[in-house]
């Protein structure tokens, strides 16, 4: 089995629904994770999760002497742009690591290991779960030093990594180097994934993780799923049956919640044993027995 690590810089404040996405975490324990962050070490902390406490300056000053560049940007926000940039900065934390990753966590996880099975990891260098750009919520590519210093080959990338406004690197310019046609005709798209070599070993498949989006749903209509269910390592939703998701994104859900008190589960403690929950509009409710 193909290990994995998952690298994610975070400042600020963790997100009221913390406890959730840990638990996520925790059931899928051939999965590891790495937070770099200045917002504590939560409780009940999950044994395939590390973190790895520092001050957001000082991270900046780790970026800037890896990468031989100034970044230090007011906005922590700015850190999405240095996701495909992670497996360089942190090459010595990823040593032993087949795959690493970069992700966020304004979601939940399913069972990876379902939907990122033996045979997916064993043909692709990188993997995205959306079909046209590379998905900043969940990435992952195989840890090697071709993958790792991949972002070298943008154009002007100390410009924009130094630049302190955020670019979308990670989903646009990054994403060129593997979809360069992907408004070519379908033909011209075809024959790219028969010889360009970066494209030829990367998966570009929508795995329908972010509902309530520009995307259509799985049958072509906006009707998304209006509820998701969690139990015990397995994520499911109200209208797609024994369908494996990888994770649901609720990156729309999230700014619903930030305006009601309490929805997104702000009552669970870190030390409560979850073993099933739903989410909605409404926020996150634990499903009791």
């Amino acid at each position: 089995m193909n290990s994995i690590c998952i690298v994610i810089p975070y400042f600020g404040k963790w997100p009221v629904w913390m406890p959730y996405y840990l638990e996520t975490c925790r059931f899928n324990n051939t999965v590891n994770w790495i937070f770099y962050t200045d917002c504590g070490t939560p409780e009940n902390l999950p044994s395939n999760v590390r973190v790895v406490e520092t001050a957001y300056r000082d991270y900046c000053a780790l970026v800037s002497q890896r990468l031989g560049i100034q970044f230090y940007p007011e906005n922590p926000y700015k850190l999405c742009d240095i996701k495909p940039l992670l497996g360089y900065i942190h090459a010595d934390a990823l040593q032993g690591f087949d795959f690493w990753g970069f992700g966020d966590i304004g979601l939940v996880y399913g069972d990876l290991r379902a939907y990122f099975n033996q045979s997916r990891l064993n043909r692709n260098d990188l993997l995205s779960t959306h079909a046209r750009r590379v998905s900043g919520h969940l990435c992952l590519l195989r840890n090697t030093e071709q993958m790792r210093t991949a972002y070298q080959r943008v154009k002007n990338w100390r410009f924009l990594i130094s630049n302190p406004e955020h670019v979308a690197f990670d989903e646009k310019a990054f994403s060129k180097l593997f979809l360069r046609h992907k408004n070519s005709p379908a033909i011209v798209r075809f024959a790219a994934g028969l010889v360009d070599p970066w494209l030829r070993k990367a998966e570009f498949a929508e795995a329908y993780t972010t509902p309530n989006a520009k995307l259509e749903w799985i049958d072509g209509t906006k009707n998304f799923p209006v509820r998701w269910f969690w139990r015990k390592g397995v994520l499911a939703n109200d209208i797609d049956g024994d369908r494996v998701f990888p994770y649901f994104h609720f990156a729309v859900w999230k700014t619903v919640w930030a305006n009601r008190l309490n929805a997104a589960g702000a009552g669970v403690t870190a030390c409560d044993s979850i073993d099933a929950f739903s989410l909605s509009e409404h926020g996150i409710e634990e499903i009791r027995a």
